[in-house]
């Protein structure tokens, strides 16, 4: 497949979607129709009846129409409609929409910091991105946009809909949303500004276990998240005892972001199972084969446990990393199932300003699975419950009182590393009601650690069940 570098895997049609960008030519090297036998062409093939059809449509809209439809929009219209009769994420691109797709790329943009895709006529969300208006504006995976300012998403094409959400900085946008679990629409005023993302962020969890999140995945993610694991490898002394990679709402981003971040984790020693592979992808022409292969010959946790958390908001590049790296048993994923975005759109000029976004591929992982629609199923899962902890933290269950904290106790001079320890542990306590998805997944990691088994230790569990660890 032609600039492979440029594929941009999202689940949106409102930033980069998953492209490959052909610009060298207009139109694929390889018609479609070379794909088909030559009994397939003929009982494919166009007859006489259809054409007069489609001819007799447009002449019968240009002579009855309440408004007189110029030959322009009759033809842009009827490409629209061919493109979106195929699937959610094939479309046409015009000039503008062009545009609008290579500025989504760079990095920062206008707008609220949404994911979004095209279901039953209006917008689903796939993701708000961290740090971003629509994130605390409280918008969630799952969300349908159903208006605009008031005006119907329905009665939008999705390009329409989704400059309706772009403006100014500073400037604001109404969004009416129905969501699961609610009686009634709701309403979220947010405020445009320019998104900006921080891909990588880390921290230490305690006790020599390290947090790594990944939000998208742009070009300088891999080498940002090598820094930061480096980083938390000097804070607990030079090696961590485990990682747990955060992918939860994490809509995609490059396709060889996400190959270069699975590669670091893996050591191509190990991995002949699936002869080295970390992704393929396969469409029906020749040039639609892909395959990304494990090159690195040392992990960078050298073998340490890996948890792996995606929900329904981790798309594409996600998937591809949490399908490689659960095949080959190098992460147990938590959480629960992905979102299920495994095609591959490539990008057909037309001519110098029009092009066709067409799906042309599907991807897989390392042992075959199919993403698209199927999603990454969690080995645990554990669903994001929320905990109510007692205010009466000296008789929490999650912080109880030790010996060593007593008034008066005899000391044996060990105090100043249980204390330490009885810190960490409070840390973690403290993310069974802040995060309960990251609090098992910590206990996860931490048995994993303990029984030994981190480079090729699985646990597997009923799926649609919250773990129980």
């Amino acid at each position: 497949m032609k600039d492979i570098n440029k594929i941009i895997v999202k689940g949106t049609a409102f930033l980069a979607i998953s492209t490959v960008l052909i610009t060298n030519s207009y139109g694929f090297k390889e018609p479609a129709t070379n794909a088909l036998s030559k009994k397939d062409k003929k009982a494919d093939s166009l007859q006489k009846d259809d054409i007069d059809r489609f001819t007799n449509a447009i002449a019968q809209i240009k002579d009855y129409y309440v408004r007189t439809i110029n030959d322009k929009k009759l033809l842009e219209d009827a490409i629209r409609g061919m493109l979106n009769g195929l699937d959610p994420h094939s479309e046409y691109l015009d000039k503008d929409t062009y545009k609008a797709l290579m500025t989504s790329t760079s990095g920062a943009f206008g707008g609220l910091g949404v994911e979004v895709t095209g279901e039953h006529g209006v917008l689903k969300v796939i993701s708000p991105i961290d740090d971003t208006p629509a994130a605390r504006a409280g918008l969630k995976p799952g969300d349908f946009i159903v208006a605009i300012n008031g005006k119907l998403v329905n009665d939008m094409t999705m390009n329409e809909a989704v400059e309706h959400m772009r403006g100014k900085k500073g400037s604001k946008v109404k969004l009416t949303i129905i969501r699961k679990g609610e009686k009634k629409p709701l309403n979220f005023d947010i405020t445009r500004e320019i998104i900006k993302i921080a891909s990588v962020k880390s921290k230490m969890l305690g006790n020599g276990f390290g947090y790594v999140r990944i939000s998208e995945f742009q070009q300088p993610t891999t080498e940002l998240m090598i820094s930061a694991i480096d980083k938390l490898k000097k804070q607990s002394g030079g090696k961590l005892k485990g990682l747990i990679l955060d992918l939860r709402n994490n809509p995609g981003g490059l396709l060889d972001t996400a190959v270069q971040v699975s590669d670091v984790f893996l050591n191509n020693t190990k991995t002949s199972k699936y002869e080295n592979i970390i992704v393929y992808t396969e469409g029906r022409l020749s040039n639609s084969q892909y395959k990304a292969k494990a090159t690195g010959t040392r992990d960078i946790l050298s073998g340490a446990p890996m948890v792996i958390l995606v929900n329904a908001g981790s798309a594409s590049a996600s998937e591809i990393v949490a399908g490689a790296l659960q095949d080959y048993n190098r992460a147990v994923v938590v959480g629960t199932t992905s979102f299920g975005k495994g095609s591959v759109q490539t990008v057909l000029p037309l001519d110098n300003k029009h092009a066709l976004k067409l799906t042309t591929a599907l991807y897989h992982t390392p042992s075959g699975k199919t993403i698209q629609n199927n999603g990454i199923v969690p080995d645990v899962v554990v669903e994001d419950l929320k905990i109510q902890v007692s205010s009466n933290k000296e008789g929490s269950m999650f912080n109880p009182i030790r010996e060593f904290e007593l008034k008066g106790t005899l000391l044996t001079g060990k105090e100043k590393d249980k204390k330490q320890n009885k810190l960490d542990q409070t840390q973690i306590s403290q993310l069974a009601e802040s995060d309960f998805q990251l609090y098992e997944a910590y206990k996860i990691l931490s048995t994993m650690y303990m029984v030994g088994k981190g480079n090729g230790f699985k646990i597997t569990a009923p799926n649609n069940t919250a773990a129980n660890n």
